[in-house]
């Protein structure tokens, strides 16, 4: 969210080189000129130490592992913090003099003049990193498990064994276990009893996951879409905290990285991949959910007939095409669901088109319609 005012109000501004242990701090006055170099230790200490008391000043650093708690402590003494988004700083990532110290200069000389060349992002409240956090915890245990199986059904097959394919994750630990040959059983036998640990620790998290949904009104609304439950709607309001931020509903596609890259060039214009910018996580929920609309047990609407149409393209290609393109115009009817307030309508695309008396294939447009 960029600042109302694009110089610094004192002309005076601090940039902030953050390193896991160390932070290189640079000082430029109203002037132009660097008037302070200095290194403090990456701890709330050191930086108490160092603005607790001082003249109020615009103080820029990148986006990372720790702009909350530094975003935090200086706007609670009065400082005003511009938290810069790295993907938007080629002339600082591509510098060749590219060094801490100068780093900090950039970032100061940029937050001094305008802050919209920083880009700048609003950090998340306190209160929903707290959330987040025990969604990825609860992913990292998933990750885990599923390399544990993993394992587990490699092993088996190095001595001529097989795991039927049917188990699913949260019954595997117990369905497995009749099909390791009995020389393996020494060896994955634990394996095994963590796996059944791991997946009951994995529904704990979903009991809290579900609990907190229903604290998150707008994220109780999205399970109205088909293949989004709690998991998904409660990742999807946290990671966008303010859905005010994106001018129009379908600019949260190229949010997540579900949009694809473009290099055109006179008369060159390549099909290339999406772009996977933004968070990861919430890219990889949003495919996840894609899945099960265009999956044998989705249910019919516009998202699912858009899909299943451009399957019919192709080959595997054409399918994973299809995965991403409901992905994407999923991530918009959520946004619009969310800012509208309104129920969401399956069919919505569908009918508008018919009251306009407009021919439609299942509109291609009406989850995008649908979300705004």
């Amino acid at each position: 969210m960029a600042k109302e005012n694009c110089s610094s109000p004192t002309g005076m501004a601090i940039g902030l080189d953050v390193g896991d242990r160390k932070i290189d701090l640079c000082v430029v006055d109203a002037s132009g000129t660097v008037v302070e170099r200095s290194v403090l230790m990456n701890s709330p200490e050191a930086l108490r130490s160092r603005f607790e008391g001082a003249k109020p000043v615009r103080i820029a650093f990148e986006a990372g592992t720790h702009a909350l708690w530094m975003s935090e402590l200086l706007k609670e003494h009065g400082h005003e913090v511009i938290v810069a988004n790295p993907r938007k700083l080629a002339a600082l990532t591509q510098n060749i003099r590219k060094s801490d110290p100068v780093d900090a200069e950039y970032l100061a000389r940029m937050a001094r003049t305008d802050v919209t060349l920083l880009s700048p992002i609003e950090p998340r409240s306190l209160d929903v990193q707290q959330d987040l956090a025990v969604i990825r915890s609860r992913d990292q245990m998933v990750q885990i498990r599923t390399g544990l199986i993993t394992h587990v059904r490699s092993a088996v097959k190095t001595m001529g064994g097989r795991i039927p394919k049917g188990l699913y994750p949260d019954s595997f630990a117990k369905g497995a276990g009749e099909h390791v040959p009995e020389i393996l059983k020494p060896a994955l036998r634990q394996i095994l009893e963590v796996i059944q640990d791991l997946t009951r620790k994995i529904h704990e998290y979903d009991r809290w996951i579900k609990g907190a949904a229903k604290k998150h009104p707008p994220a109780e609304r999205l399970q109205e879409v088909h293949g989004v439950g709690p998991l998904t709607s409660l990742a999807f309001v946290l990671t966008v905290s303010e859905p005010g931020r994106f001018a129009e509903s379908r600019d949260v596609g190229a949010y997540f990285g579900l949009v694809p890259k473009r290099s055109q060039s006179g008369a060159k214009d390549p099909e290339l991949s999406i772009t996977k910018a933004g968070n990861g996580y919430m890219r990889r929920l949003l495919v996840s959910s894609a899945h099960q609309i265009l999956g044998p047990f989705g249910q019919d609407s516009d998202l699912r007939r858009f899909g299943k149409r451009l399957e019919k393209k192709g080959d595997k290609v054409a399918k994973k095409k299809a995965v991403v393109a409901v992905a994407r115009k999923l991530a918009v009817v959520l946004h619009r669901l969310w800012i509208s307030g309104e129920n969401y309508a399956p069919f919505w695309g569908s009918r508008k088109a018919k009251e306009a008396g407009v021919e439609s294939p299942s509109s291609s447009a009406a989850p995008a319609r649908s979300a705004g």
